[in-house]
């Protein structure tokens, strides 16, 4: 079998993507959640770098005229949805960290007022 030059480039930049990924999940910079989508899009781009045919029937179903094209479209299309994936779930740590702080604050509040009533001799659970 033999490669053609951009499928050799095709090749090692999925390898290394997928060295990249694997790497910042062990160093658990990464969690394997995101890194499923990293390789799964890697895959896809190497699929389809290995086999111009695939790539081709693709474009032409589509309606595309050329195949780069498609695959500047789907880039584009794979950074928008990571990029709405990360901002719900950004939005949910958002809300979630609010709960914790409003939670927190109360807990302080409680824990300041048991103190001023140990403070002044109040028996503890008497109102002040």
């Amino acid at each position: 079998m033999h490669l053609t030059k951009i499928q050799l480039i095709t090749a090692a930049g999925a390898l290394g993507l997928v060295l990249v990924v694997l790497d910042l999940v062990r160093r658990r910079r990464l969690s394997e959640e995101y890194s499923l989508l990293w390789v799964i899009s890697t895959l896809v781009v190497a699929v389809l770098g290995f086999s111009p045919s695939i790539l081709t029937a693709v474009t032409r179903a589509l309606g595309i005229r050329y195949e780069s094209s498609l695959v500047f479209f789907a880039g584009v299309a794979f950074g928008v949805v990571m990029l709405l994936y990360v901002s719900v779930r950004m939005s949910r740590l958002a809300q979630d960290t609010q709960a914790v702080v409003r939670e927190l604050a109360l807990l302080r509040l409680a824990l300041e007022e048991q103190q001023d009533g140990s403070r002044r001799g109040v028996p503890r659970g008497e109102p002040a």
